[in-house]
């Protein structure tokens, strides 16, 4: 039954995509919760506050602009008043984009961090999804479910700010478990066949039909608006701006810049109880 599903699924998808010039603008809704349990010495008043500060980096909106063979995903950003809070690394310059291209199975994320601006290069290697049965409704379109096991790359923000005081044995220890444990996030998936061009939100692509939802771990992406337009070509760029480096340079930058942050912060609340 799953390999006719499959089939079926394929031939629609060949017969939608002999239209030319398919393309379109997808709007996404993202929230992000956060792991509260790190800051339990926190008050709950505290808390509250520390999620007001953080809602701007936490709910945010993006727009992905896709036809047969392209895409790019990028964040709406609103123009803030005066006195805004909340980290400023949280924050987007509008100038940060997720580009994918299937005929060169390359994607390129174009994304400011740290005061650099970076290109970072990946091959597009096929996602391994577990393709199901189950359906629902998001929108007009029928939707199906598939879900993904990847490694789990993301940064951990939330870790620079633990008031959990930290054991060095221990620490030391842990590292050596991750070198060969490595972190893994369940990926939960729903597109739809109506819109058939294999592309998503963020990272996410591999699927016969456009990802209206996406649950990755604390992370969840839903698809609010879809316009279809063949009238004009929609214009996608590859972005060309940027230092160039790899998907595992990048992490490995950020990793560093990652505890010198939380150093900082954890020497500066130290010096404030000496006081």
């Amino acid at each position: 039954m799953k390999p006719l599903f499959t089939l079926l699924l394929a031939l629609v998808t060949v017969a939608t995509f002999a239209q030319k010039n398919f393309q379109g603008k997808a709007t996404y809704m993202s929230k992000t919760s956060m792991d509260m349990s790190r800051f339990d010495k926190m008050s709950e008043q505290q808390k509250k506050q520390m999620m007001s500060r953080f809602k701007s980096f936490l709910e945010k909106t993006y727009t992905l602009s896709f036809n047969k063979t392209t895409s790019t995903f990028k964040e709406n950003v609103k123009l803030e008043g005066p006195g805004a809070s909340g980290p400023s690394w949280g924050r987007s310059n509008g100038q940060g984009s997720i580009y994918k291209s299937l005929t060169d199975k390359k994607m390129i994320e174009d994304v400011e961090q740290f005061s650099k601006r970076f290109l970072v290069e990946e091959n597009m290697d096929q996602l391994k999804w577990d393709m199901g049965m189950e359906t629902k409704k998001i929108g007009n379109y029928t939707c199906y479910k598939a879900t993904l096991v990847k490694e789990d790359t993301n940064v951990d923000w939330g870790s620079i700010f633990s008031r959990r005081g930290s054991n060095k044995k221990k620490d030391s220890a842990k590292t050596e478990d991750k070198i060969s444990d490595k972190k893994m996030l369940i990926v939960t998936a729903w597109y739809t066949p109506q819109i058939p061009v294999s592309s998503g939100p963020d990272k996410y692509w591999g699927l016969p039909g456009l990802i209206l939802e996406l649950n990755a771990g604390r992370m969840t992406m839903l698809c609010t608006e879809v316009s279809i337009s063949s009238d004009k070509t929609l214009v996608i760029n590859e972005p060309k701006k940027g230092k160039k480096v790899s998907r595992e340079e990048y992490t490995s930058i950020v990793k560093e810049k990652t505890e010198e942050l939380k150093q900082r912060f954890q020497n500066r609340r130290s010096g404030g109880r000496r006081k």
